[in-house]
């Protein structure tokens, strides 16, 4: 008997966000959980922060606009903390839904803000939460960063999942580091589309949809991107004058769902359309995908060229007491050994 692969359907969600609207923001995203589970699907993948929407004032404004107009203080209340009730409530959606949901969302941490995406279990359990490694360009004013160990691919029932936000899935050495982790379900979260169109080609939707699907080819796996759409009440919130209106455009959605040769599997929305994408997987697809090019296999020269990955969670603090006795000593070096014997598999 041969071995049986998964085949199952997936959803990307293709909307506007209840911008800078946390309430809104989750009565959204259980409604679109609800919605990919009555579809039959099993899992279900959001844009880049669509909890509570990308944050577009950053390239419309200056930084200090965004602080006299109040949104900085907004987009900081309106994000979503891990520990709150609103986080527990989606958890709750997850597991009645029976569905794998990976959300996008602003991580509100303390007094800093990350771009994140939170994989939840059908059990309503957390599978990973992980931080956009290098936040780009002006997002760099509200986001901090994430570490290497954001760098992260898990075994679930559907497979081995992974996750990477808008330009991390450019970088070749984030995408390595992926592929090595032998990813075969990958979700590529993007904001929208339409800022500085036409005139920033590499900000548009044929190169953000191309990254995609090289991700697919390159790293023999199935690539779901969610895409984010900026609507009419978006722009007039965001755009008080004509130049302003010429930097950002309703619309951008552009969702797609790659197989691991680089095929569409379902049809694209409207751009400005909302709802869910959906396609199946066929985990088969995989191996004979990587029977002509595996990246990190028979397709690679470590002898070449290999990937140094500090897959340590970053610490701002190491907390100490000295002097240290004998026991002490042997369990810190017990947890040292431990930890560079895990980064060595």
């Amino acid at each position: 008997m041969g071995t049986v692969h998964p085949k199952y359907k997936v959803a990307a969600v293709q909307a506007a966000p209840a911008w800078n609207d946390l309430e809104g923001s989750i009565q959204k995203c259980i409604h679109y959980i609800e919605e990919a589970a009555r579809a039959g699907c099993e899992l279900v993948a959001f844009p880049e922060t669509f909890i509570p929407g990308y944050p577009w004032h950053i390239w419309v404004e200056s930084p200090a606009g965004t602080m006299v107009r109040g949104y900085v203080q907004r987009y900081f209340d309106n994000s979503l903390d891990y520990k709150s009730p609103e986080a527990e409530r989606i958890r709750q959606a997850v597991k009645k839904a029976g569905i794998t949901a990976v959300l996008g969302l602003s991580e509100r941490s303390g007094g800093s803000l990350y771009i994140a995406q939170w994989i939840i279990g059908p059990d309503g359990e957390t599978i990973s939460t992980r931080r956009k490694v290098r936040p780009t360009h002006a997002e760099r004013t509200v986001y901090g960063e994430g570490d290497g160990s954001d760098l992260k691919v898990h075994d679930t029932p559907l497979g081995r999942l992974g996750a990477l936000s808008c330009w991390e899935n450019l970088l070749s050495l984030n995408k390595f580091a992926m592929y090595a982790q032998h990813e075969q379900v990958h979700v590529a979260a993007w904001p929208s589309y339409s800022i500085y169109q036409p005139f920033a080609y590499a900000l548009g939707p044929e190169c953000a949809n191309a990254i995609s699907q090289v991700y697919a080819i390159e790293g023999g796996c199935f690539v779901i991107a969610p895409c984010a759409v900026i609507s009419p009440e978006m722009i007039e919130e965001l755009c008080d004058t004509p130049e302003k209106r010429e930097l950002l455009k309703a619309g951008g959605g552009h969702t797609v769902i790659y197989g691991p040769d680089g095929r569409l599997l379902a049809e694209k929305l409207p751009e400005d359309g909302e709802g869910l994408v959906i396609a199946e997987l066929d985990l088969g697809l995989i191996g004979i995908a990587k029977n002509a090019m595996d990246p990190v296999g028979h397709y690679s020269r470590p002898d070449v060229y290999r990937l140094l990955h500090n897959k340590t969670p970053s610490s701002r603090v190491e907390h100490l007491r000295m002097p240290l006795d004998q026991q002490q000593f042997d369990k810190i070096e017990s947890i040292a050994s431990a930890e560079v014997e895990k980064n060595e598999q």
